[in-house]
């Protein structure tokens, strides 16, 4: 077990209060779908999409949340459906919102294992974890008080597949997606696939990797032809990784024919946006889609070289 605590901390803040619905999305799978906004004091920064899975040799948890009041959220959840433990948990990638809630499993499961890529435990090995907390000590006031850092342990990495009792968990990775640690994780037994932050659903996320690796893991998803797909935000629906597939190569195609224009990276955002009114309402977009357009630009001038 690798667990390195954070000298933030030292006293627990209350349990989170609100109970969000364990959403069935198919035989044995449930999602606690998070809000849309960002990590604030009142939802104690639980924001993303916790997938449980309820298996004969016991439970798999998909990014178990963004810290230990989240995770502890979860564990109700998972007490309410079955009796079985927890023998798992998948982190997607290495934002904090994710997988900070490894520690509330840790303590109530200390055999449980933690699966990531090997690229996020090395992040969070070399602080990762750390600036996650500060952000969210800082968004929450304080509200998650008493969460430690407990990183993976177990690297997975693309077509690696982890059978559990009788369901295979199998793994892509495509290089530099959303970050460059994320993976998806598909379920065949099932059809079910989670995403993480490679795609999202009514909401804008930032992306720190590749806008166009992001639309190859995401044509790679699609291409399992599965039935549900859970987004790491937003809800989870056969369409879920083609609407934001659709997203992503709407703002490339429209910033990459404004480059071949001669247009600077801040003289393309007020030509393009007139463009992209059906995200407009999306949660964060006035504050990311800049960043997005900016991140574009500066891809699509490298393949220039």
């Amino acid at each position: 077990m690798l667990l390195l605590s954070s000298n933030l901390l030292a006293a627990r803040a209350p349990s989170i209060l609100t109970d969000y619905p364990a959403d069935k999305i198919a035989e044995d799978i449930y999602v606690i779908h998070g809000p849309l906004e960002t990590p604030n004091p009142g939802n104690q920064g639980f924001m993303n999409n916790p997938g449980i899975v309820i298996t004969p040799a016991g439970v798999v948890v998909v990014d178990p949340g963004g810290s230990v009041q989240s995770g502890e959220m979860v564990i109700r959840h998972i007490e309410k459906l079955t009796d079985k433990p927890v023998v798992a948990i998948f982190n997607s990638h290495v934002h904090g919102d994710h997988w900070l809630g490894n520690q509330a499993f840790k303590e109530k499961y200390p055999d449980v294992k933690i699966y990531a890529h090997p690229e996020m435990i090395k992040a969070v090995k070399h602080g990762a974890g750390d600036e996650w907390m500060v952000m969210a000590m800082r968004m929450t006031e304080g509200a998650v008080e008493g969460t430690k850092i407990v990183n993976a342990s177990l690297p997975v990495n693309n077509g690696d597949s982890i059978e559990i009792g009788g369901f295979h968990f199998n793994i892509y990775h495509n290089g530099k997606a959303h970050t460059h640690t994320d993976i998806m994780v598909h379920i065949p037994e099932r059809e079910v696939m989670f995403l993480g932050d490679n795609a999202a659903v009514n909401r804008l996320i930032r992306n720190e990797g590749s806008f166009k690796g992001n639309i190859t893991a995401l044509e790679d998803a699609i291409n399992t032809q599965t039935k549900v797909f859970v987004p790491g935000h937003g809800p989870s629906t056969a369409d879920s990784a083609a609407i934001y597939a659709n997203y992503l190569k709407t703002v490339y195609k429209l910033v990459r024919e404004q480059y071949a224009e001669g247009l600077s990276d801040f003289e393309i955002k007020p030509v393009i946006l007139p463009k992209m009114k059906q995200w407009g309402q999306w949660a964060d977009f006035n504050r990311v889609v800049g960043a997005h357009i900016n991140s574009i630009y500066h891809e699509v001038e490298a393949d220039e070289f």
